[in-house]
Protein backbone atom coordinates (compact mmCIF):
# COMPACT_ATOMS: atom_id res chain seq x y z
CA UNK A 1 0.00 0.00 0.00
CA UNK A 2 2.86 2.35 0.85
CA UNK A 3 4.59 1.48 -2.44
CA UNK A 4 1.40 2.32 -4.38
CA UNK A 5 1.02 5.62 -2.56
CA UNK A 6 4.64 6.51 -3.38
CA UNK A 7 4.07 5.72 -7.06
CA UNK A 8 0.97 7.92 -7.15
CA UNK A 9 2.87 10.76 -5.47
CA UNK A 10 5.75 10.42 -7.95
CA UNK A 11 3.39 10.55 -10.95
CA UNK A 12 1.63 13.59 -9.51
CA UNK A 13 4.83 15.58 -9.00
CA UNK A 14 6.87 14.60 -12.06
CA UNK A 15 5.03 16.82 -14.63
CA UNK A 16 5.53 19.94 -12.48
CA UNK A 17 9.28 19.25 -12.25
CA UNK A 18 9.50 18.67 -16.01
CA UNK A 19 7.86 22.03 -16.69
CA UNK A 20 10.79 24.00 -15.28
CA UNK A 21 14.24 24.42 -16.81
CA UNK A 22 17.10 25.86 -14.75
CA UNK A 23 20.51 26.94 -16.02
CA UNK A 24 22.75 29.67 -17.41
CA UNK A 25 20.81 31.75 -19.89
CA UNK A 26 21.94 33.60 -22.99
CA UNK A 27 19.94 36.63 -24.12
CA UNK A 28 18.66 36.39 -27.70
CA UNK A 29 16.81 39.70 -27.53
CA UNK A 30 14.99 41.73 -24.89
CA UNK A 31 12.19 39.20 -24.38
CA UNK A 32 13.81 35.93 -25.48
CA UNK A 33 16.27 33.73 -23.57
CA UNK A 34 17.98 30.46 -24.37
CA UNK A 35 18.93 27.76 -21.88
CA UNK A 36 20.65 24.60 -23.12
CA UNK A 37 19.50 25.15 -26.72
CA UNK A 38 15.86 25.69 -25.72
CA UNK A 39 14.49 29.10 -26.60
CA UNK A 40 12.11 30.84 -24.18
CA UNK A 41 9.81 33.70 -25.19
CA UNK A 42 8.99 35.65 -22.02
CA UNK A 43 5.24 35.66 -21.47
CA UNK A 44 3.32 38.91 -20.99
CA UNK A 45 6.08 41.30 -22.10
CA UNK A 46 7.00 42.73 -25.51
CA UNK A 47 10.28 44.62 -25.78
CA UNK A 48 11.40 46.79 -28.71
CA UNK A 49 12.99 44.87 -31.58
CA UNK A 50 16.79 44.70 -31.96
CA UNK A 51 16.86 47.23 -34.80
CA UNK A 52 14.22 49.52 -33.29
CA UNK A 53 15.02 53.14 -32.46
CA UNK A 54 13.24 55.17 -29.76
CA UNK A 55 13.56 58.75 -28.55
CA UNK A 56 14.83 59.61 -25.07
CA UNK A 57 13.65 62.44 -22.79
CA UNK A 58 15.84 64.93 -24.66
CA UNK A 59 14.52 63.85 -28.05
CA UNK A 60 17.68 61.96 -29.03
CA UNK A 61 17.42 58.64 -30.86
CA UNK A 62 18.76 55.52 -29.18
CA UNK A 63 18.62 51.76 -29.95
CA UNK A 64 15.93 50.84 -27.41
CA UNK A 65 15.81 47.20 -28.52
CA UNK A 66 19.50 46.68 -27.91
CA UNK A 67 19.28 48.59 -24.63
CA UNK A 68 16.59 46.18 -23.40
CA UNK A 69 18.63 43.13 -24.38
CA UNK A 70 21.82 44.44 -22.77
CA UNK A 71 19.97 45.41 -19.58
CA UNK A 72 18.50 41.92 -19.31
CA UNK A 73 21.92 40.37 -19.91
CA UNK A 74 23.47 42.57 -17.20
CA UNK A 75 20.64 41.72 -14.80
CA UNK A 76 21.13 37.98 -15.26
CA UNK A 77 24.93 38.08 -15.20
CA UNK A 78 26.30 34.66 -14.33
CA UNK A 79 23.27 33.62 -12.29
CA UNK A 80 21.09 30.61 -12.94
CA UNK A 81 17.69 31.35 -14.46
CA UNK A 82 14.61 29.18 -13.88
CA UNK A 83 12.06 29.20 -16.71
CA UNK A 84 8.61 27.72 -16.19
CA UNK A 85 7.18 26.42 -19.47
CA UNK A 86 3.64 27.47 -20.37
CA UNK A 87 3.11 26.68 -24.06
CA UNK A 88 4.70 26.77 -27.53
CA UNK A 89 4.24 29.78 -29.81
CA UNK A 90 3.89 29.62 -33.59
CA UNK A 91 7.65 30.03 -34.05
CA UNK A 92 8.40 26.96 -31.94
CA UNK A 93 9.66 28.94 -28.97
CA UNK A 94 8.62 27.97 -25.48
CA UNK A 95 6.50 30.68 -23.85
CA UNK A 96 7.59 30.95 -20.22
CA UNK A 97 7.90 32.94 -17.03
CA UNK A 98 11.59 33.15 -16.17
CA UNK A 99 13.03 34.04 -12.79
CA UNK A 100 16.40 34.96 -11.37
CA UNK A 101 16.06 33.84 -7.78
CA UNK A 102 12.88 35.56 -6.57
CA UNK A 103 12.89 38.14 -9.39
CA UNK A 104 10.30 37.66 -12.12
CA UNK A 105 12.35 38.79 -15.13
CA UNK A 106 9.25 39.25 -17.29
CA UNK A 107 7.78 41.73 -14.82
CA UNK A 108 11.15 43.35 -14.17
CA UNK A 109 11.49 44.30 -17.85
CA UNK A 110 8.07 45.94 -17.85
CA UNK A 111 8.60 47.72 -14.53
CA UNK A 112 11.90 49.17 -15.75
CA UNK A 113 10.23 50.50 -18.90
CA UNK A 114 12.37 48.23 -21.06
CA UNK A 115 9.28 46.51 -22.45
CA UNK A 116 5.50 46.82 -22.50
CA UNK A 117 2.78 44.64 -21.00
CA UNK A 118 1.76 42.38 -23.89
CA UNK A 119 -1.97 42.60 -23.24
CA UNK A 120 -2.85 40.63 -26.36
CA UNK A 121 -1.58 37.53 -24.58
CA UNK A 122 -1.50 38.38 -20.86
CA UNK A 123 -2.47 41.11 -18.40
CA UNK A 124 -0.08 39.84 -15.73
CA UNK A 125 2.19 42.91 -15.87
CA UNK A 126 -0.23 45.80 -16.35
CA UNK A 127 0.52 47.16 -12.86
CA UNK A 128 4.25 47.12 -13.58
CA UNK A 129 3.64 49.06 -16.79
CA UNK A 130 1.56 51.64 -14.96
CA UNK A 131 4.41 52.11 -12.49
CA UNK A 132 6.92 52.57 -15.32
CA UNK A 133 4.67 55.14 -17.04
CA UNK A 134 4.23 57.12 -13.85
CA UNK A 135 7.96 57.18 -13.15
CA UNK A 136 8.79 57.75 -16.85
CA UNK A 137 11.27 54.91 -16.85
CA UNK A 138 12.81 53.48 -19.99
CA UNK A 139 10.80 54.02 -23.17
CA UNK A 140 8.19 56.02 -21.25
CA UNK A 141 10.71 58.85 -20.81
CA UNK A 142 10.38 59.84 -24.47
CA UNK A 143 8.79 58.82 -27.77
CA UNK A 144 8.51 55.28 -29.08
CA UNK A 145 6.48 52.96 -31.25
CA UNK A 146 4.93 49.95 -29.50
CA UNK A 147 6.92 46.95 -30.76
CA UNK A 148 3.84 45.18 -32.11
CA UNK A 149 3.17 48.23 -34.31
CA UNK A 150 6.82 48.55 -35.27
CA UNK A 151 6.83 44.97 -36.55
CA UNK A 152 3.85 45.81 -38.77
CA UNK A 153 5.68 48.79 -40.26
CA UNK A 154 3.58 51.45 -38.51
CA UNK A 155 6.43 53.91 -38.09
CA UNK A 156 5.19 57.07 -39.77
CA UNK A 157 5.21 60.47 -38.07
CA UNK A 158 1.70 60.41 -36.64
CA UNK A 159 -0.08 59.87 -33.35
CA UNK A 160 -0.52 56.24 -32.45
CA UNK A 161 -2.43 54.68 -29.59
CA UNK A 162 -0.84 52.23 -27.21
CA UNK A 163 -2.70 49.34 -25.69
CA UNK A 164 -5.28 50.41 -23.07
CA UNK A 165 -3.68 51.37 -19.80
CA UNK A 166 -4.29 53.43 -16.69
CA UNK A 167 -7.59 54.66 -15.27
CA UNK A 168 -8.15 57.10 -18.15
CA UNK A 169 -8.06 54.48 -20.90
CA UNK A 170 -5.80 54.41 -23.98
CA UNK A 171 -2.69 56.55 -23.86
CA UNK A 172 -1.64 58.29 -27.11
CA UNK A 173 2.00 57.83 -28.06
CA UNK A 174 3.79 59.83 -30.76
CA UNK A 175 5.08 57.32 -33.32
CA UNK A 176 8.58 57.99 -34.60
CA UNK A 177 9.71 58.41 -38.19
CA UNK A 178 10.51 55.23 -40.15
CA UNK A 179 13.47 53.32 -38.82
CA UNK A 180 16.61 52.97 -40.91
CA UNK A 181 17.04 49.83 -43.01
CA UNK A 182 18.38 46.84 -41.10
CA UNK A 183 21.82 47.08 -42.66
CA UNK A 184 22.35 50.55 -41.16
CA UNK A 185 20.19 50.23 -38.05
CA UNK A 186 21.18 51.04 -34.49
CA UNK A 187 24.08 53.34 -35.26
CA UNK A 188 25.70 51.22 -37.99
CA UNK A 189 25.09 47.74 -36.57
CA UNK A 190 25.34 45.94 -39.90
CA UNK A 191 26.25 42.35 -39.03
CA UNK A 192 23.35 40.02 -39.85
CA UNK A 193 22.57 37.26 -37.34
CA UNK A 194 20.74 34.58 -39.33
CA UNK A 195 19.24 31.26 -38.16
CA UNK A 196 19.58 28.44 -40.70
CA UNK A 197 16.97 25.81 -41.45
CA UNK A 198 18.91 23.45 -39.20
CA UNK A 199 18.77 25.94 -36.35
CA UNK A 200 22.42 27.05 -36.61
CA UNK A 201 22.97 30.67 -35.62
CA UNK A 202 25.37 32.21 -38.17
CA UNK A 203 26.44 35.82 -38.54
CA UNK A 204 27.36 37.48 -41.84
CA UNK A 205 29.57 40.56 -42.06
CA UNK A 206 29.22 43.15 -44.84
CA UNK A 207 31.06 42.04 -47.97
CA UNK A 208 30.94 38.34 -47.15
CA UNK A 209 29.65 35.80 -49.68
CA UNK A 210 26.08 35.45 -48.39
CA UNK A 211 25.63 38.89 -46.84
CA UNK A 212 23.51 40.56 -49.53
CA UNK A 213 21.07 37.66 -49.94
CA UNK A 214 20.65 37.10 -46.20
CA UNK A 215 17.33 38.47 -44.90
CA UNK A 216 16.73 39.01 -41.20
CA UNK A 217 13.43 38.09 -39.56
CA UNK A 218 13.32 39.44 -36.02
CA UNK A 219 10.03 37.65 -35.41
CA UNK A 220 11.97 34.38 -35.82
CA UNK A 221 14.65 35.41 -33.35
CA UNK A 222 17.17 36.72 -35.88
CA UNK A 223 18.91 40.03 -35.21
CA UNK A 224 21.58 42.58 -36.11
CA UNK A 225 24.94 42.94 -34.34
CA UNK A 226 27.39 45.82 -34.07
CA UNK A 227 30.53 43.65 -33.87
CA UNK A 228 31.65 40.07 -34.32
CA UNK A 229 32.50 39.89 -30.61
CA UNK A 230 28.90 40.82 -29.78
CA UNK A 231 27.59 38.17 -32.17
CA UNK A 232 29.84 35.44 -30.75
CA UNK A 233 28.94 36.40 -27.18
CA UNK A 234 25.24 35.96 -28.06
CA UNK A 235 25.87 32.47 -29.45
CA UNK A 236 26.26 33.13 -33.18
CA UNK A 237 29.23 31.82 -35.23
CA UNK A 238 30.90 32.80 -38.48
CA UNK A 239 30.06 30.81 -41.64
CA UNK A 240 32.16 27.71 -42.25
CA UNK A 241 34.19 27.30 -45.39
Amino acid sequence: MKRLAFAVLLCATTPAIAEQVVGRASVIDGDTLEIRSERFRLQGVDTPESAQICGDAAGRDYPCGRVAALALSDKIGQGNVACERIEKDRYGRTVAVCRLGSIDLNGWLVEQGLGLAYRQYSTAYVNQEDAAKTAKRGVWAGQFTPPWDWRKGKRTQEMGVAAPGGPDGPIPIPILKPAAPASSAAGGCAIKGNISRKGDRIYHVPGSRDYDRTQISEADGERMFCSEDEARAAGWRAPRG
